[in-house]
This record gives C-alpha cells, structure tokens and sequence, in this order.
C-alpha cells in the first residue's frame, strides 16, 4: 500500500486561502524582520510594509526558513508515516531549498523541490503537485515530475515603481531617476534556468494601464503552446479596475478555463512595492 503524500510550500507561492484548502497544501512561512520585529509572512499585511517605508523609511528585510525549523515541520508527518513534497523559493532568490535539503537528509522520507522560480510561478508548480498527488502518485516520481516542468512554468511581473527595487540595492538610483523621467514601466522576468534569477524585460512606456495591455498582449498574443488549465493575474496592491482591465485583456488574448487572481504575501511585495503585477502561466511540455 502506498504512503500517503502531504503536499507542502514556502509562503512564497502565493496561493489564495481558496486555493490553499481545494489543493490541500501545507505552508511554511518565511520571516519578515521590520523595525526591530520578526513576523511570519503573512502575520503581517504588505500594506504595513510600505507604510512603514513611506512614513518612517524603515524598509523590511526577509529571511528564510532554517534547517532546523524545517525539522521540526516536518517530524510531525514523517514519525505517522507519511512522505513529504515540499515546493521551495527559487534557489537563486533564497537560501530556503538548500535548508530544505538539509532537513529532508535528517528525516527522511521529504522531498524538496527548488520551483526555480516565485509566487504564482511557484504555485502553478504546487497545484502541478497537488492534481499528482490526486492521482495517488508516490512522492518520489511527483518530484521527477514537477521538475521536469520547471522550464514550462511563465513568471513575469510589470512594476510601477523602482522605489522599493533601489531601497533594497537592487538597481542604481541613475536607473530609477531613468525610469522615472521616462515614464518606463519595466517587467522583470524570471529565468527557470537559472534556478529562478531575475533580469529585466521589456521597458514600457507611458501610464500604468497601458503598460499592463502591453505586456499582457506580448506574453500571451499569438502563443499556441499554452497550457490553458489556469493563469494567474498576482499583484502585489492594486486597484480593481486595473486588474479588471489586465483580465479582460487575457480573455481576449486566450481561452483559460480558469483566471486566478491573487495578491502577493509580504516576502515578494517587501521588493517590489505596491501596483505591482504579473500574468503566470504554463505552456505545455515539448
């Protein structure tokens, strides 16, 4: 008789509450560290996170899971006998799969998965799990299987602003002062082959609206290899009518059987600040 599977995540995946309980997933949260406190994502709002930028410059710092919490995590399900898939925080953004890996040694019987990637690209890698498990697959091939669609899982954001970006010393003033003068919304893009690096995109210039037709137009526009099982609208704060308009224009653009929208937690708003979005997808297997 096969061991059961318990289906778990770092917070990062950003998942809706919805999604967490019709997909059964278990998260772990990363750490949130402002102004002298530690939270758990999510025991804090990212609205508070930038208030506390914009009234006090006090910007968050994160921190990932240790071996040593994640033991402790998992001993509960490993000592009643059941195998554990984990989905981490792209490698190259955090140090979280590597001390996975460590408590998945210890224990026994986890499975870590580096998603090589963030938010809903991760979660597009948990529910992948998540129909496996469904299905009554062993852990060990659920984790050979979601690997293997790593390099097929899309993850894109267009951001409003480089403020936060150039608080957190990842870009130059000279590129934010650019942008601005520009008008430039840049999209970040995240490389699956590069264990979930980031680099720059396109540079869209004018209003946010307009920026967020654009992008999702050249993502989607055209594609006949898409996977059309779900898309994910993730924004980090933003005002309905503007994910409305970025929905409408993926209707237009390709027939998903499902539109998820989703907010970002706390760890992947503390980088890139409010208004803030990214159209995720998968396209299928060659």
């Amino acid at each position: 008789m096969p061991q059961k599977v318990i289906l778990s995540a770092d917070s990062t995946c950003d998942l809706s509450a919805a999604l967490i309980e019709r997909y059964q997933v278990h998260m772990y949260p990363l750490h949130i560290l402002l102004e002298g406190q530690q939270y758990a994502d999510g025991e804090i709002s990212p609205d508070a996170l930038y208030e506390a930028w914009w009234q006090r410059k006090q910007l968050p710092k994160t921190s990932a899971i240790t071996p040593g919490e994640y033991v402790e995590y998992f001993r509960k399900w490993v000592e009643d006998g059941y195998q554990v898939v984990h989905i981490n925080l792209g490698s190259n953004l955090s140090s979280a799969y590597q001390n996975c890996c460590i408590a998945a040694q210890e224990l026994g019987n986890v499975y870590p998965i580096d998603s090589c990637n963030l938010s809903t690209g991760m979660g597009l890698l948990v529910i992948e799990a998540a129909e496996r498990i469904a299905q009554g697959m062993e852990a060990q091939q659920i984790q050979q299987e979601v690997n293997a669609l790593r390099p097929y899982a899309h993850a894109s954001f267009v951001l409003d602003t480089l403020e936060f970006l150039h608080a957190g010393g990842r870009c130059s003033a000279v590129a934010m002062l650019g942008a601005n003068l520009l008008k430039l919304k840049p999209s970040i893009m995240v490389d699956p082959g590069k264990n979930g690096a980031m680099g720059v995109g396109k540079k869209y210039r004018g209003t946010l609206e307009k920026a967020l037709v654009q992008y999702t137009t050249d993502l989607l526009a055209g594609r006949e290899d898409l996977k059309l099982d779900r898309v994910f609208i993730t924004h980090s704060g933003m005002a309905p009518e503007r994910i409305e308009l970025v929905k409408k224009t993926v209707e237009k653009l390709a027939d998903f059987k499902e539109i998820l929208i989703t907010r970002a937690g706390c760890t992947i708003s503390a980088h890139c600040g409010p208004n803030t979005l990214g159209v995720l997808f998968m396209t299928q297997p060659e």
